[in-house]
């Protein structure tokens, strides 16, 4: 007996896949908070970036092999976004717990870090006052939460754009 593809929506991909890109941010958070490795160079800065990308077009190929073989444009966006959506409001709420009650010298390692680097600039006792405002505004744990669901949710709808250009497979027009 022939077995038919199963119809997964947009949302329900998305969906699946934010949630293990969620539980994979966490893990890379975690890994690299505990190993105190730093996040914002190297692989730590690139790797989530290359994760979702891998993610992402998974979630696309997830789509279509489950559906009926196509998917246009918006749909890849839209998978992207709801996968955004998830995956930023897991590992943001996660974030959050974790520097507003697990280890609160996570922000103060992160503005110290920040005036290590105006230093090493080379910037005045001025400018670093004046600098380490905004980043004492952007760096308590409400702010991270924020910022984490808000840029979270952009960068994978980004990411998806590009990805989409290449997974896209819209269904041929009927003659």
């Amino acid at each position: 007996m022939e077995e038919t593809p199963q119809n997964f929506t947009v949302r329900a991909v998305g969906i699946r896949y934010g949630m293990i890109y969620g539980v994979i941010g966490i893990v890379y958070f975690l890994i690299f908070t505990l190993a105190e490795l730093d996040m914002q160079s190297g692989i730590g800065r690139w790797g989530t970036s290359l994760i979702a990308l891998v993610i992402v077009f998974l979630a696309h190929k997830f789509y279509k092999d489950n559906g009926d073989g196509y998917m246009n444009y918006g749909q890849g966006i839209g998978i992207g976004f709801w996968m955004g959506l998830v995956a930023s409001v897991l590992s943001s709420v996660f974030t959050y717990i974790y520097v507003k009650f697990i280890d609160e010298s996570f922000i103060q390692a992160i503005r110290d870090k920040a005036i290590e680097d105006m230093q090493a600039k080379g910037q005045s006792d001025d400018q670093i006052e004046m600098a380490m405002k905004f980043v004492n505004m952007f760096t308590t744990p409400e702010a991270i939460l924020g910022v984490g669901l808000f840029f979270g949710i952009l960068i994978l709808v980004v990411i998806s754009l590009i990805i989409s250009i290449f997974t896209q497979k819209p269904r041929p027009e009927a003659i």
